[in-house]
């Protein structure tokens, strides 16, 4: 039992003594393997650290670098500054060296001018004292005052031109006699000149109606890059204010009026507004309205029986349902005066197609905007020679404002429908066709600098916004263009208040993904 007793004691003994040692050696291990663990730790620590750091350096130097590239730039602007300063204060002081320089030489031609005006008076006065006393010495010799001469001298050259009256009359008498057939055609087309219609009068807003107010917004899109895209694209300003269910579209041009018109309602009938989408629509509807313009163009031709014209004057026949001529639709203005000559023709016994043909083609000369300076009946002649017109036709044209001598009598037909058809109260507008003309010259004005893409006059010819292309015009170039361009238009134009020129310059890539 004793024995017993003693393993079992010695057994407890061996099995703490395992367990101990069991732990100890693991403890070790354990130790060990921490102390590892922290070293490399530590080493990782270290490499983390030299990165952090190297890329904290890069980081500076590239922050260092752009900073002083922005300070060179700023300092360029200031020298640009500066220089451009100096040269105004150098006019400036020119100007005003020349403007006292003339202003003493305008005092110097006043002094001269008083002397000369004092030497004219004495002579004057003498003068007169020398006619007194003649009229009195002649007044003397023929028994007679000069009131009595001056009655008996009245009467005798009544006398004589009562006679030479009396010839004068028997030989326009005789004249008329031999030209009777050729007065009667004239005082007809004189009579003709006496009709008077009504007539409306365009104007240059168009007003796009939408089923509700929500749209108004995404038509101006986030921070109105979508309205932005639209002006920029279409040439035209979109007026969106508190005016329900309505957004008016502002343009003196009745062409980029109508287009921006159809692309905003194509935009909205598909629900996709966004500048890419807008981009696109513009582009579709700016072929769809060529097409039309042909198509326009060939109707009205069909429709008064018009055959052979050149397909270009087509095209320029369909264009004059988009311009207006003092206000009034040029289109339907040539088709009126084109009816008017044909029945007048026909009245007279002329070829009535010719007269119809010269009526149709008169104004044709208001349809290019590329020369501005010659008159458009002599343009409209050009044309009509360029594209084998018939003599006479091509003679009305530029003989319907008396620019040339009229060697048909087609020439004052047209020349007499044209005057029926716009003298009517209200049918035309003069005021409107010199706003569209200025508004024409600015934009044409700004399109003379280098790198400038578009130009649209928009606000009334309030403001005038002018795209440039990014490849060809920096930003200091921008600048400088509308500094430029805004003295210009001081100097070389006339306008009432005052004309905004923004430049605008936009960086744009673009890749496709295959």
């Amino acid at each position: 039992m004793e024995i017993n007793s003693l393993q079992i004691i010695i057994g407890i003994a061996a099995f703490a003594a395992g367990v101990g040692l069991t732990f100890f050696i693991n403890s070790t291990a354990l130790k060990n393997k921490e102390k590892k663990i922290i070293k490399d730790a530590e080493a990782q620590a270290e490499i983390t650290k030299k990165d952090k750091m190297l890329e904290a350096k890069e980081r500076f130097l590239q922050l260092k670098s752009e900073h002083e590239k922005e300070v060179q730039q700023r300092n360029n602007q200031v020298v640009q500054q500066e220089n451009r300063v100096k040269q105004m204060e150098t006019s400036m002081k020119q100007k005003l060296e020349q403007t006292n320089k003339k202003d003493q030489e305008l005092d110097q031609i006043k002094e001269t001018l008083n002397k000369q005006l004092e030497g004219v008076k004495t002579k004057q006065a003498e003068v007169d004292k020398a006619w007194l006393t003649q009229v009195n010495q002649l007044e003397k010799i023929a028994g007679l005052s000069a009131e009595e001469a001056k009655k008996q001298i009245v009467e005798r050259l009544q006398d004589e031109a009562k006679t030479t009256a009396m010839s004068k009359i028997k030989d326009i008498m005789d004249e008329a006699r031999l030209t009777a057939s050729k007065e009667a055609k004239k005082i007809i087309l004189s009579t003709i000149q006496r009709t008077a219609a009504e007539q409306a009068v365009e104007n240059a807003v168009s007003v796009f109606n939408i089923e509700n107010d929500e749209m108004k917004g995404r038509i101006i899109g986030r921070e109105g890059r979508n309205i932005r895209a639209l002006e920029a694209a279409t040439g035209v300003e979109f007026i969106v204010d508190d005016t329900p269910e309505a957004i008016i579209l502002s343009c003196f041009d009745p062409i980029r009026r109508e287009i921006a018109r159809l692309a905003l309602h194509r935009l909205v009938t598909d629900g996709r507004i966004h500048p890419a989408r807008i981009e696109e629509i513009v582009t579709k509807t700016k072929k769809q309205i060529d097409e039309e313009i042909v198509e326009t163009g060939e109707r009205t031709c069909i429709d008064l029986g018009i055959h052979g014209l050149h397909p270009e004057l087509i095209r320029m026949v369909g264009r004059m349902r988009y311009r207006s001529s003092y206000g009034q639709n040029l289109l339907m203005h040539s088709r009126e005066v084109a009816n008017m000559c044909a029945t007048m023709a026909a009245e007279l016994g002329l070829n009535v197609k010719l007269a119809k043909r010269a009526g149709l083609l008169h104004d044709i000369g208001k349809v290019p905007e590329d020369d501005a300076e010659t008159p458009h009946a002599l343009l409209g002649m050009k044309l009509a020679e360029k594209y084998k017109e018939h003599p006479e036709v091509i003679n009305a044209i530029g003989a319907h404002h008396d620019e040339i001598e009229m060697t048909s009598i087609l020439s004052p037909i047209v020349q007499a429908c044209d005057a029926i058809s716009g003298a009517r109260p209200g049918a035309r507008r003069e005021d409107s066709e010199n706003y569209m003309k200025r508004l024409k010259d600015l934009e044409n004005m700004a399109l003379t600098f280098n790198g400038v893409e578009k130009a649209y006059a928009i606000q009334a010819g309030r403001e005038l916004r002018v795209m440039v292309e990014s490849e060809k015009v920096s930003d200091q170039e921008a600048d400088l263009i509308s500094l430029n361009l805004s003295t210009r238009i001081q100097t070389e134009m006339t306008y009432p208040g005052q004309i905004k020129v923004t430049v605008i310059r936009e960086k744009r890539a673009v890749n496709y993904a295959k």
